[in-house]
Formats: structure tokens, C-alpha cells, sequence
């Protein structure tokens, strides 16, 4: 026994340092994730966007309305949470593995012997507990530990990318809504340029060439109409999927009123380490592969259990004559692996290559997302750009059609003029409309790029 005692004791200054070390984040390079974050036109300081709640970045009641319902009906979602509760389950039992089994088998006889009956009866327990002197148990708990947190960054992630999608279907829906209506508009307006044109040809100022082609454009706006119209319903019915309904009208608010954040800002890159859901998963992912190898090192050391079994029995025909007996023992055991030693050295292998794999992962993800954030920032800034001349542009087909019009009327113009700068306002105010989408959609983006739309701060240490 003291042998043995002595043999533990070496074995546990030996492993001790690797096997009961705690995962630590490695470092990583951070200094120039967003590239060129001087020049865009956000912040950089310690908050940042994906810090604020959804309700302030997404502000219409509408839409906040149709987020909460996608948060407690979308179908990935629950799932997500499904899978926390299976891990949550498994943590519980890796805890449970640190406490003694205990087992209890009931039973007993009757026997009649000469006329006479006796009856005998026993309440045995057995109980087994290992002790984790080399790391196993622990390591196993760590790793289902560092699994839970995977599981709630996984849940976190679909949260985030599941108010994104919203988000972005409403403002969608918004766009097309407006596009439209300025379809329907520009229609009616052409409906009384063919008949002003009608009214000019039997006035003698103009042909039947100019009157045709206004009455072309004017169906040619019309057949526009049925595919906005369809783009619309299509719309409605993939968002209405997302929020778990059957397919039906959504209640939305207006273009016109959009309200979003103010102040851009992107926070430090190292804040994304905490930030993003995926990059988290990466995290945890990396921190369980490193519990794996310090269980692959700990299956080089002996298992130690003690088993006991203890029982009361009694095999009389009366008590008062034959009381019960208390049967107690205890045993110690000691594996050492021997003849498996080949095969633990090809699991450790295993395990030490996939710690290097998801080290590489987490490298990549970090990459990831800073790539995502910086296409974000540029995103919203080029399309603050293009909203600036594109209003200037707009101001200027204004005037076009109106002098092309009093011209035409003063004989001074082509109706083909005309028709061209109608066709030319027609073209920019649908694409203004689709220009502040892009810059809604910018937002959008770069608010699930810094894991906006979190419950609560995810935790990355191994805190109980």
C-alpha cells in the first residue's frame, strides 16, 4: 500500500501541471482587423453598435413588433435553445461523475423446512466512487463546460442573424412599397402626357409618331407595376416564414419614416472577441479541443476507485430471536493502462491535431468577422457618397423635364426629348430608393457583423 501510495503521489507532481490547467484565450493580432478605419466614416471607440439593444437601433414600432414575434416563434431559434438544454444536460452530468454511485438491490426468501417456515431478507448497497486524481473527470467536465458556452454563442448567433433578417425584410418590403408607388405615380402622370399628346396632335403640334410612342411608354410603367407587386407578396410571404406564421399581409409602416442610429460606430477590434457569436463558438470550440488532449494525456494514468458494499440482513423466522446483522467492506482498486498505451498515444495525436485545427478556426474566425465589419463600414460610407449626387442628380432631371416639357409645348422640343428625361427621372428616383436601401442594409450588416441583438454578455472564462 505504500508502494502504491508513493506511485500516486510521483504520478500526480507529474500530470498535475498539464492536465488540471485551465484553457486560456491565445493571443491574438488584433491591431489592424478593420482595414482603413480611419478613413471611413465611422467611430472607433469602445462601444459600438452591436452594443445597444435592437429596439434603439430598429426603432419603428412595426418592426420591433414583428422582431419580438420572430423571438419567441422562429423555428432555428428554438432549436438553438434545444441545443443549450442538451448541453446544459451533459455538463450536469459530468458533475455527477464526481460523486459516489450508489446502487440499491432489495431482496428476499422464503424457505418451509419440517412444517416450519422461514423467511430471510437483505437490503444491500454497493457504491463506487473514482477518485480524479490525474485530471479525467475534470477535464471532462471543462470540456462539457466549454461545450455549454458553444451552444449558447450557437443560440446567440442564430439570435443575431435572426433579427438581421428581419430587419431586413421589413426595410425590403419598405423599398418595394416605395418603388411602387412611384411606379403608380409616374403612371398616372404619363396617362395625362398621352392625353396632352392626343390634345396636341388635334391642335396640329404634333404627329401620330409622338402620340404613340407616349402611349407605349405609358403601358411600358404599367407592365412594371404586376412585377413590383409580386416582388411584394414574395417578400411578404419569405419574412412571414422567418417569423414562423403561415403566409399572409404584414403590417408595416412607411419609407418615408425611417428611423436608424445617428452615430456609426464600430468599437475596438478586441472587443469582437467578446462580441461575436461565431467567433465565441470558435473559442469554446478551441477550449473543448484542449480538454479532449488533456484528457487523451490523462488516460496514461492509472484510475483509482473505491468500491464498497454494505448490507442488513436478517434470516430468522422472528426478529427477537435472530436480530439483523450490519454487513459493512471496502475495497481499493488501482488500473494501470498498460497493453492501451499504444492506442492512448494515437488518441493524444488525434486529440493534439484537432486542438491545432480549431486553434486555426478560431485565427479564421477573428479574420472573418473583421473582413465582414470593414465590408460593413465601407458599404454604409460609399452609399452615403452615391445618396449625395444621386439627389443632385435628381435635381437636375427635375428641371430637365420641366423645361423639355415647355419647350415641346412651344414647339421648341421633341416629344422624344421629353420621353427621354421622363424615362431618366423615373430610372433615379427608383434608384435613390434602392441607394438608401443600400445604406439601411449597411447598417443592418455591420450591426450583426459586431453581434448586436445580444440577451446578455457571454461569458469565455471557466467560471463555475
Amino acid at each position: 500500500m505504500r508502494k502504491i501510495i508513493m506511485f500516486i503521489a510521483a504520478s500526480a507532481l507529474l500530470s498535475g501541471c498539464s492536465v488540471y490547467r485551465n484553457f486560456e484565450r491565445p493571443e491574438v493580432e488584433t491591431q489592424n482587423l478593420y482595414r482603413d478605419a480611419d478613413s471611413l466614416h465611422v467611430e472607433a471607440d469602445t462601444a459600438s453598435l452591436g452594443d445597444l439593444p435592437w429596439q434603439d437601433v430598429f426603432r419603428d414600432p412595426q418592426l420591433q413588433r414583428l422582431i419580438g414575434q420572430g423571438l419567441e416563434s422562429n423555428v432555428d431559434l428554438q432549436s438553438a435553445h434545444l441545443r443549450v438544454e442538451q448541453a446544459a444536460a451533459s455538463l450536469m452530468s459530468a458533475r455527477l461523475a464526481f460523486l459516489p454511485s450508489l446502487t440499491l438491490s432489495p431482496e428476499g426468501a422464503l424457505a418451509r423446512y419440517d412444517g416450519v417456515t422461514s423467511k430471510s431478507y437483505g437490503t444491500p448497497l454497493a457504491a463506487s466512487w473514482e477518485i480524479d486524481l490525474f485530471g479525467g473527470l475534470h477535464n471532462a467536465k471543462q470540456r462539457s463546460k466549454a461545450a455549454l458556452a458553444q451552444s449558447e454563442a450557437y443560440r446567440q448567433a442564430v439570435r443575431t442573424q435572426l433579427i438581421a433578417t428581419i430587419a431586413d425584410g421589413y426595410y425590403t418590403l419598405l423599398m418595394l412599397d416605395r418603388q411602387l408607388a412611384i411606379s403608380r405615380q409616374t403612371a398616372e402622370n404619363w396617362k395625362e402626357s398621352v392625353e396632352t399628346m392626343r390634345s396636341l396632335k388635334e391642335a396640329g403640334m404634333t404627329n401620330e409618331a409622338a402620340v404613340a410612342q407616349s402611349e407605349a411608354s405609358y403601358r411600358s410603367i404599367r407592365a412594371s407595376i404586376p412585377d413590383l407587386e409580386y416582388r411584394i407578396r414574395e417578400a411578404e410571404n419569405a419574412l412571414c416564414s422567418v417569423l414562423g406564421q403561415a403566409p399572409q399581409a404584414i403590417l408595416r409602416g412607411k419609407w418615408d419614416t425611417l428611423a436608424l442610429p445617428e452615430k456609426i460606430s464600430t468599437g475596438i477590434p478586441l472587443r469582437l472577441l467578446s462580441a461575436r457569436p461565431d467567433v465565441q463558438q470558435a473559442e469554446m470550440a478551441l477550449a473543448s479541443a484542449y480538454y479532449t488532449t488533456n484528457e487523451a494525456r490523462a488516460a496514461f494514468y492509472p484510475r483509482i476507485t473505491i468500491n464498497g458494499t454494505g448490507s442488513w440482513t436478517n434470516s430468522a423466522g422472528a426478529a427477537i430471536a435472530n436480530p439483523g446483522k450490519l454487513l459493512l467492506s471496502a475495497v481499493g482498486s488501482l488500473v494501470q493502462p498498460i497493453f492501451n498505451r499504444g492506442l492512448n498515444r494515437a488518441k493524444l495525436r488525434i486529440a493534439k491535431a484537432q486542438q491545432e485545427e480549431a486553434l486555426l478556426n478560431f485565427q479564421q474566425s477573428l479574420l472573418d468577422a473583421g473582413r465582414e465589419v470593414s465590408d460593413a463600414c465601407y458599404r454604409y460610407t460609399q452609399s452615403e457618397r452615391k445618396l449625395v449626387e444621386r439627389q443632385e442628380q435628381l435635381t437636375a432631371l427635375h428641371s430637365s423635364v420641366d423645361a423639355t416639357q415647355e419647350l415641346m409645348r412651344n414647339s421648341g422640343a421633341t416629344y422624344l426629348e421629353v420621353l427621354t428625361a421622363q424615362q431618366s427621372l423615373l430610372a433615379a428616383q427608383l434608384s435613390e430608393v434602392e441607394d438608401r436601401f443600400e445604406q439601411v442594409a449597411a447598417i443592418i450588416t455591420l450591426y450583426r457583423a459586431l453581434g448586436g441583438g445580444r440577451e446578455t454578455e457571454l461569458s469565455t472564462s471557466d467560471k463555475e
